[in-house]
């Protein structure tokens, strides 16, 4: 059976927005693929819920056992196309679905009611405020249980169920009560559509009495989703290149950034193809590291602020115009909201709207859509870029450190570059890694992961497994030091990781 999902977009315009087009999102059914018919003993909760992650791309799953999931885990294990990972917490099982859904595009953990929901919330927070999709399952109460107001075990001791349910609600964007078998299909179906749908997380809670139980709604084999996809407005999108491209054309030296929702509008290659159409001197902000390609000719390093690669800043805040494609502004991107930038000459793209300037500003035009069409209206400009090569001075080497003498930041990252290449990729934890591993040049085709936005400190050591479980052909080197970083801490960390994921 094809198992392959179709496209995972869909448009949300403002309700009150003038030429927006009507939301359409539905979930179809792809008629073309045969539905296999199962035994009907096998038929249950539990075996659809695996089969859907198989489908959507989840092979492994990251777990915690707990006595209200137990027989939702035998039939996840029971499926061939999925592996069981144990981890040793609930936190570090949600930071591994985490890094997973870094490279695979989706992830999933499973946990215990309560005691194990409100533990790995912290990583569903974090993967919130990344846009990653991520299947969050609890195992929940007997579904004999709800009305009775009895107590039950790993809660607060109160007759109340919905804590968990509460605390997820504001953290993922849908929320799934599976405590009865009718609309079990429905509510799981909907949950992991709507994950993928909005690159958020979601909650899915699974009474612990129904993984096990066949049900006529899981008699057939699960039919893959037919997402609908997102389209542009496209009187918008053509009003926004227009005016984008009359701005951009006047300007003597302006430049393009890339931001982190780069990611979310999956717009990576859209924003290429405009700074190769352009000849614009190309930055990436820090908390987008390692999704724009740093061996791009154009490249012009780090922007942020006061804290920039060398010569980056002064190219960035002296241009006539910019376009910042998925920025986020906050206090760190920002260096405290001390960037000399001013919004008059500021293109300022997210995935689904374009803000020109102080002026107008439109809606349900999609981010790489509106970056390809860009492309092909703007004049060849390659001033900026010719200012950064006449200012550059390449970096110097680091003195070499003396027999007994302590070792270097400067001199082990030096070391670490040499290490880089397509095959390897580097996850950086909150804190003194971040700006260490800031300074690193990424090859063609090495990964960078980082958590800028949430900044959880350990976040790393769970992404890693999850990352390098994704993607096992990568050596994954991870950098884990908060900001009470000892030098000595990043050597020993890699090494200790040598069989499986560095050297």
């Amino acid at each position: 059976m094809d198992t392959k999902i179709g496209a995972l977009d869909v448009c949300k315009p403002a309700s009150n927005e003038v030429g927006s087009l009507p939301n359409g999102t539905a979930m179809a059914i792809q008629n073309s693929v045969p539905s296999t018919v199962i035994n009907s003993s096998e038929a249950t909760l539990g075996r659809h819920l695996a089969r859907r992650l198989v489908q959507i791309g989840v092979t492994d799953v990251f777990t915690v056992p707990g006595d209200f999931n137990l027989t939702l885990l035998d039939h996840l294990i029971a499926e061939p196309g999925l592996t069981n990972i144990g981890c040793c917490n609930e936190l570090n099982a949600g930071y591994a679905a985490d890094g997973y859904a870094r490279s695979r595009g989706v992830g999933a953990c499973v946990v215990t009611f309560t005691v194990g929901g409100l533990s790995v919330l912290n990583a569903i927070a974090g993967a919130y405020s990344e846009n990653l999709p991520l299947i969050c399952i609890v195992g929940g109460p007997n579904s004999n249980d709800y009305g009775t107001s009895r107590i039950l075990h790993h809660t607060i001791g109160l007759p109340d169920f919905t804590q968990e349910l509460r605390c997820f609600q504001t953290v993922t964007c849908y929320q799934a009560v599976v405590n009865n078998l009718e609309d079990a299909h429905e509510s799981i179906d909907t949950a992991i559509s709507t994950a993928l749908k909005e690159s958020k997380p979601v909650y899915i809670s699974i009474s612990c009495n129904l993984a096990g139980i066949p049900h006529p709604t899981f008699i057939r084999e699960p039919v893959p989703f037919s997402l609908s996809p997102r389209l542009s407005n496209q009187w918008g999108l053509e009003a926004a290149v227009e005016a984008a491209a009359e701005f951009l054309n006047k300007a003597v030296k302006p430049v393009m950034v890339g931001g982190p929702k780069l990611r979310v509008a999956h717009a990576g290659d859209a924003f290429v193809e405009l700074a190769d159409a352009s000849g614009y001197a190309l930055a990436v902000m820090p908390s987008a590291k390692g999704l724009v390609p740093e061996h791009h000719p154009h490249f012009i390093g780090t922007y942020w602020g006061a804290v920039s690669t060398a010569f980056c800043a002064e190219i960035v805040e002296s241009a006539d115009a910019y376009l910042f494609a998925g920025p986020i502004f906050n206090d760190y991107s920002s260096v405290g909201y001390s960037l000399l930038l001013k919004k008059e000459k500021a293109i300022i793209v997210q995935p689904d709207r374009v803000t020109i300037a102080n002026g107008p500003s439109f809606g349900c035009v999609l981010m790489k859509d509106f970056l390809r069409a860009l492309a092909k209206k703007l004049n060849h400009n390659n001033t900026a870029h010719e200012n950064y090569r006449r200012i550059f001075v390449p970096d110097g080497h680091p003195l070499k450190c003396a027999p007994r003498e302590p070792l270097r930041v400067n001199v082990l990252f030096q070391h670490v570059q040499k290490m880089l290449s397509s095959e390897t990729a580097v996850i950086a934890e909150t804190g003194d890694s971040w700006f260490n591993c800031q300074k690193l040049r990424l090859p063609a085709g090495c990964g960078y992961e980082f958590q800028m936005q949430y900044g959880s400190i350990g976040w790393s050591v769970g992404a890693t497994l999850g990352y390098a479980q994704a993607v096992p052909e990568k050596r994954v080197l991870a950098f884990i030091g908060d900001g009470s970083f000892q030098v000595h801490l990043i050597p020993f960390l890699i090494l200790i990781k040598a069989k499986h994921i560095s050297t």
